[in-house]
């Protein structure tokens, strides 16, 4: 093989369909767009208009408001937690954190820490280094023997 021996597989590009170039290109004349209206002439950008009438997106009211630094927590079962330690996904002697959930396969991604919910229950010993836990859920882990840890400023809730 040379250098000048190479190019792409046959049928790999396809040239460019020039428009407007004659009638007998089969894209002649109106180039493909139909015939005369606003949607024939160019620069021309309709997409919620609505023919006069005030589109349905203005006319409904504006609700709520994304806070531009919300954090994002994953939220995990106690439940989930003990499913992993039975499997023998989770160590009971290392603490749990977001890392040790994303490597025993409870999170998908760290995302911004997490968040401890009380479903399910916990018969393990863990302590636990993670950004929030709801009041059920710390009643489950201390009731199991272990204990909680906040991390960051999320309140518990």
């Amino acid at each position: 093989m040379k250098l000048n021996e190479i190019r792409d597989n046959e049928g790999s590009t396809k040239n460019r369909m020039r428009v407007g170039r004659g009638i007998g290109s089969g894209k002649g004349k109106t180039g493909g767009r139909g015939v005369k209206g606003q949607k024939a002439r160019t620069g021309v950008a309709i997409k919620g208009f609505e023919g006069g009438q005030m589109p349905l997106h203005r006319r409904l009211p504006k609700r709520g408001f994304n806070k531009p630094n919300a954090i994002e927590l994953n939220e995990v079962n106690v439940g989930r937690i003990q499913q992993a330690v039975e499997a023998g996904k989770l160590d009971q002697a290392a603490p749990v954190t977001v890392e040790t959930l994303v490597a025993a396969g409870v999170v998908s991604k760290p995302r911004d820490g997490v968040k401890i919910l009380g479903v399910g229950e916990l018969k393990a010993k863990l302590s636990f280094q993670v950004h929030g836990a709801s009041k059920s859920a710390v009643e489950a882990i201390e009731k199991a023997g272990g204990s909680v840890t906040l991390l960051g400023a999320v309140a518990q809730a």
